[in-house]
């Protein structure tokens, strides 16, 4: 997923060459950052229990 798109699924995020996580919520739009387009892998979907 890249910057200005929107986030399909909410979870923690790593930006591709970063060792940072951070968190996205579904449907939000992708923050933009320092270094322009980056590319976010999703690496612990958010669960919902009930």
């Amino acid at each position: 997923m890249a910057t200005k798109t929107k986030t399909p699924v909410s979870g923690q995020y790593k930006p591709v060459g970063c060792k940072a996580e951070i968190t996205l919520i579904k449907g939000k739009t992708v923050p933009p950052t320092p270094k322009g387009a980056t590319t976010f892998v999703l690496v612990d979907k958010t669960k919902h229990g009930k």
